[in-house]
């Protein structure tokens, strides 16, 4: 079947100025996926949005200031297996001539995310002997996001092999029910990744790929939740994590495996000196 391109208006909310990178307003992947998942049940009603593969955020998707919305196009291709494809593009104007630009692209599987096995997670560190930063200090330094991206709170646990954090699902204005549910406590287990590889590589990690995420049970604005963020792979100029969130009652609501971040920056942004050499509880002098 052939490709479908569906015009779509993208309403700039208020709280969209808070995700930033660079010095520049960017639409975050989460709500990229938000829209292809509306998109995608709206083409095809019978497919199973919350069951998710080979996701790419192909390129940074700037908002203007300003605006009050942005034009996008959504294309939809029927798969094989029942599967749907499904990319955010925006059209770019040159000199000579019009392109159309993939922001975010997911595969939405067929298979239902009620026939999938949930694997528990593995404790958390004990918190007398781990390396640990405040969130404050996280989002003043090491993701830069404004208030309504904060999603974690407290203190982030770091081991080698990983990061173990709360989360507050934001609820800034919005009451809809969404598919995927909040998009902020997997936005915050991405900071947790990122923080995790800060510690670790010389750049600032920025998630690029997945190859599945699986929404158990969507998460809701205003609840909290416990996040890990797993290191499976460290290459030279790359890190894979999966990524899990999971309720106060300890029930997993959501997955990601394979979660690639690498350096968009070109070099640009660093991590500070002090995240590389934090003790226990994060005992490190402020300006260290």
């Amino acid at each position: 079947m052939a490709d479908t391109r569906t015009p779509i208006r993208i309403p700039i909310l208020p709280w969209y100025s808070d995700h930033h990178f660079g010095g520049r307003v960017i639409l975050a992947g989460v709500e990229a996926m938000q829209l292809l998942a509306v998109a995608a049940h709206a083409a095809h009603p019978g497919v199973d949005v919350r069951t998710m593969a080979d996701g790419r955020f192909a390129k940074l998707l700037e908002l203007p200031a300003g605006a009050s919305s942005i034009d996008a196009l959504v294309e939809t291709e029927d798969g094989e297996n029942g599967t749907i494809r499904t990319r955010l593009l925006t059209r770019v104007r040159g000199k000579v001539m019009t392109r159309l630009v993939s922001h975010c692209e997911v595969r939405f599987a067929a298979t239902s995310v009620a026939a999938l096995h949930m694997n528990p997670l593995p404790p958390a560190p004990a918190a007398e002997s781990s390396v640990s930063i405040d969130a404050a200090r996280i989002y003043e330094e090491l993701v830069p996001f404004g208030p309504s991206f904060r999603s974690l709170q407290d203190r982030l646990y770091l081991s080698a092999e990983a990061a173990w954090g709360t989360l507050q699902a934001a609820a800034p204005g919005a009451s809809a029910a969404q598919p995927l549910g909040s998009p902020f406590p997997l936005d915050g287990a991405m900071h947790a990744a990122c923080v995790h590889g800060q510690r670790i590589v010389d750049f600032v990690p920025f998630p690029v790929e997945f190859t599945s995420r699986h929404v158990f049970r969507p998460t809701v604005a205003g609840e909290r939740y416990r996040a890990q963020a797993l290191l499976k792979q460290w290459r030279e100029g790359e890190l894979i994590y999966d990524l899990s969130l999971v309720d106060e009652a300890g029930h997993l609501r959501e997955t990601v495996s394979g979660l690639l971040m690498r350096d968009v920056s070109q070099g640009l942004i660093k991590p500070p000196a002090w995240v590389k050499t934090l003790g226990p509880r994060g005992q490190t002098a402020r300006n260290g």
